[in-house]
């Protein structure tokens, strides 16, 4: 029984074995060329040499691509097949080579590409072997160039470089002020629409225009003085703080938010940051006098205890008359508003004690960091640093340099955090191109897709000038290679009418048109700081803020 199940299997293996057989196609004849079953593909690409992704960077002149395939290529389909556009759909004229039996194509741009562009190159599945196969998938590259290395305007010396750029960004606040109230618009954009916070920078610019020869002092003089009757007889007023914008024709509120349409504290203790330094520095007779006494009218009408909300131990950010405390935003830091304390403290009419600053401001010193990042300690604030204007809005007036309380040497913190924002960028973690020591800034500036506070743990990419160039009390150094890195190489595409524009990314690449007074400010009177010391020894002049500071347990060469 056994054998004739081993017979039966036998027969049955044959039988399939023949219909196998059968059903098969016939082989290629030895004297035919083989039938070729399998589609084209790609194999391996690189562009200048290197292969990464289908994404590249700083490419620069006539980039070589190579693109190998699985097959041989029909020539006679590569011209419909591919193409090398611009973003905007210009065409660009290729050259194209084999190689490897004609495997590899060669593709250089017959011209020289425009720098800064992003181009798209394309292969469509058109494509054919030799043998007649079709290109299994498209293929798509994204190519963008570099910068062109050359000098877009002549050498001049640090010096000439640096008055060049506080004298075309003074224009902002002073070609641009608004023309009813002399006050700084929000943007270039903004209409009528004026900022509080940006009017105190821009006070502030004014009295280096008039130290740098921009302006006369009577000039000078004259638009403050149009400032500081506006802002005593039209703008409205809550518990004597300002808004965030104003209408810069009638004085009323122009409303941030929904329910941000009354008071900012802030804004405020920017905007008085700015006046106080100008009654600092307007000491004669006559109308600098008359401009002293509504200086004080001003300063002294601010209820800075007011903003306690009910003799809490912190200060609040916003009170409307609608929404009263409905923002319920407290001011702690680390941030920018350093300023709103110490001014708080000195007022001669609604001063804060000691305890609000330690308990709201300093948060039970909760806002310590001691964390090292790039080899460099931080003493205070969110993980490295955050965007860098913290280190900019308040330090307009107060010195840091040498100036510690209980939680913080100043000098110490502000170095740091521009530090460690110049390492992060120069090693870029995140690989954007065009990040570099040369080439380093990040804070809160326009961006690609709105508005965006940059920092190293909130980075996409975009650069913006008045980060580095504000930091130049901070890092010199790095700010004098960034400001050169600006002027020279990127030229006229970030050097306009007022200034450097806010904004750029050489990654994308994208370039913003506009212009903001809070930060077109900072960079003028952070480089004066830099330079000769004015605004930090008119404002640490005022006695009452050295009586404030005293108060906060602050000490220092200037108090």
């Amino acid at each position: 029984m056994k054998k004739l199940e081993a017979l039966v299997w036998i027969l049955i293996c044959g039988f399939l074995l023949s219909c196998s057989k059968k059903d098969s196609p016939e082989p290629d004849s030895p004297d035919g060329p083989p039938v070729d079953n399998s589609s084209l593909s790609f194999s391996h690409l690189t562009v200048n040499g290197a292969f990464n992704g289908f994404d590249y960077y700083g490419l620069v002149d006539k980039p070589v691509l190579k693109i190998t395939f699985s097959k041989p290529i029909d020539k006679n389909t590569v011209s419909e097949a591919m193409s090398l556009k611009s973003k905007s759909g210009v065409a660009v004229r290729l050259t194209v080579g084999y190689e490897d039996n004609d495997n590899t194509i060669v593709v250089t741009p017959s011209d020289a590409l425009a720098y800064i562009t992003p181009y798209v190159f394309n292969i469509q599945t058109s494509l054919k072997s030799s043998s007649g196969r079709t290109l299994l998938s498209a293929i798509t590259l994204n190519l963008t160039t570099g910068f062109d290395p050359a000098d877009k305007f002549p050498r001049i010396s640090d010096e000439e470089l640096l008055t060049l750029v506080q004298r075309q960004t003074f224009k902002y606040f002073w070609d641009f002020g608004h023309p009813v109230s002399g006050m700084a618009r929000e943007r270039d954009s903004s209409g009528d629409i004026v900022t509080t916070g940006g009017t105190g920078f821009g006070v502030m610019a004014i009295i280096t225009a008039i130290h740098r020869g921009f302006v006369t002092r009577e000039e000078g003089l004259a638009r403050i003085q149009k400032i500081t009757t506006f802002l005593k007889n039209k703008a409205q007023r809550f518990h004597g703080a300002f808004p965030h914008w104003l209408n810069g024709s009638t004085g009323a509120v122009q409303p941030f938010s929904t329910k941000d349409n009354g008071a900012d504290l802030v804004e405020t203790s920017l905007l008085m940051q700015g006046l106080l330094t100008a009654r600092q520095y307007f000491n004669g007779a006559g109308q600098e006098a008359d401009l002293r006494n509504d200086i004080n009218s001003l300063w002294n009408a601010v209820e800075w205890s007011w903003f306690r909300k009910d003799n809490a131990n912190v200060l609040y950010w916003h009170w409307s008359p609608d929404y009263n405390w409905d923002m319920n935003l407290p001011v702690r830091g680390w941030n920018e508003a350093l300023i709103t304390y110490v001014l708080a403290a000195s007022s001669s009419s609604h001063a804060i004690p000691k305890s609000v600053y330690e308990n709201g401001w300093a948060n039970n010193s909760s806002f310590r960091n001691g964390n090292t990042y790039f080899s460099v300690q931080l003493p205070l604030g969110p993980a490295m640093g955050g965007p860098l204007f913290f280190s900019h809005y308040s330090f307009m007036g107060i010195n840091p340099m040498g100036l510690s309380d209980t939680y913080a040497n100043y000098e110490t913190q502000n170095k740091a955090h521009a530090q460690i924002n110049y390492q992060y960028c120069k090693s870029n973690p995140k690989g954007f191109y065009g990040y570099s020591g040369d080439c380093w800034g990040l804070t809160a500036s326009d961006d690609i897709n709105g508005y965006k506070a940059h920092e190293p743990t909130n980075d996409n990419g975009v650069i913006s000038p008045t980060a580095a160039l504000s930091s130049f009390p901070y890092t010199p150094e790095e700010s004098m290679k960034a400001l050169k890195f600006f002027y020279y190489k990127l030229g006229d595409k970030v050097w306009k009418e007022y200034g450097f524009v806010d904004a750029f990314s050489l990654h994308e690449p994208w370039f913003a048109s506009s212009f903001l007074a809070i930060d077109q400010g900072p960079i003028i009177v952070m480089i004066e700081n830099y330079r000769s010391g004015l605004l930090w020894n008119l404002f640490m002049s005022c006695p009452e803020v050295k009586t404030g500071m005293r108060t906060l347990g602050f000490s220092g060469p200037q108090l």
